[in-house]
């Protein structure tokens, strides 16, 4: 089956390989792969397939645009991008936005997106975490400002807790949540998800999440986009595809620890086709999860 090979041929190479094929394709055909894919594929395999062809930053970009400029706002979506991306990868997928689309990433948040949600992506957006930096003088410092904002809950507060967790380097968060632990006698995750509701909420605890265990974070939203939402696909394609060549290997670890199946068995158990087929060739499952 020609789709057969196409699976074949797409998964089994790395993106720059990909980029490289479709180069070929181009030059051999006077043809552009993406623009062929779209026309001949249909349905969730061809989410796939086309999601494969891009290059992560321009991945990014083209989910954040879908998310930001579909019928309706794709908050999670926003919220799985931008709470886990590094500065570089931020600033590749804002360049690759404003490329693609000829229109700022951060203009079109403002615009989509409102309150303390937007002003927390808008943060995040910027790209402006601190890097390698820890001063375990401050740490108590901060843990203070993030107990007092879960506790007070005023505008001020908010804005604090978010500038905190959106600009502190990974290393300063850790000692400020083990201080936070320290000073309240709770988790920082059960505090937030206490005092706040909404996307600012689940905004802010998968900043932590994404913090303490970026896989883990992926483990969990992947396994409840299968099992809490009946399968929703858009979630499993964005995380399977964006994470296959950075941390897919350590995911799937992760989800087979905590939730007892592999992802290759519930993937399976959920997907058909050569939409299956596709998923299952870029988790690459271990001969046990077969």
């Amino acid at each position: 089956c020609e789709k057969d090979v196409l699976i074949e041929i797409l998964t089994q190479r790395c993106n720059s390989q990909r980029l490289m094929i479709a180069e070929a394709y181009r030059d051999m055909y006077g043809r552009d792969l993406i623009t062929d894919l779209k026309e001949n594929l249909s349905h969730h395999f061809k989410d796939v397939m086309v999601g494969l062809m891009y290059p992560p930053a321009s991945y990014d970009a083209h989910e954040l645009w879908h998310a930001l400029k579909g019928i309706d706002t794709e908050e999670k979506c926003l919220i799985d991008i931008l709470a886990s991306r590094s500065n570089m990868e931020i600033f590749q997928m804002k360049e690759a936005y404003l490329m693609q689309y000829n229109t700022d990433l951060q203009q079109d948040i403002d615009s989509e997106t409102s309150g303390h949600f937007r002003d927390t992506l808008m943060n995040l957006a910027q790209g402006t975490r601190m890097e390698g930096y820890a001063d375990p003088s401050t740490a108590a410092q901060d843990a203070m400002i993030l107990w007092e904002a879960c506790q007070q809950k005023t505008g001020e507060h908010k804005n604090m807790l978010q500038m905190i967790l959106c600009n502190r380097s990974h290393q300063q968060l850790w000692m400020v949540f083990q201080e936070f632990q320290n000073i309240s006698g709770q988790d920082i995750v059960d505090a937030i998800n206490e005092c706040y509701d909404g996307y600012f909420q689940e905004l802010l605890v998968a900043i932590v999440l994404c913090i303490r265990d970026k896989p883990s974070y992926f483990a969990y939203r992947l396994y409840n986009a299968i099992h809490d939402f009946g399968f929703h696909n858009k979630t499993v394609i964005r995380i399977v595809i964006a994470r296959s060549e950075i941390d897919l290997m350590n995911i799937r670890q992760r989800y087979k620890e905590r939730y007892g199946k592999s992802l290759f068995h519930d993937i399976k158990h959920f997907a058909s086709g050569h939409y299956e087929s596709a998923l299952l060739a870029i988790c690459a499952g271990d001969t046990e999860d077969y």
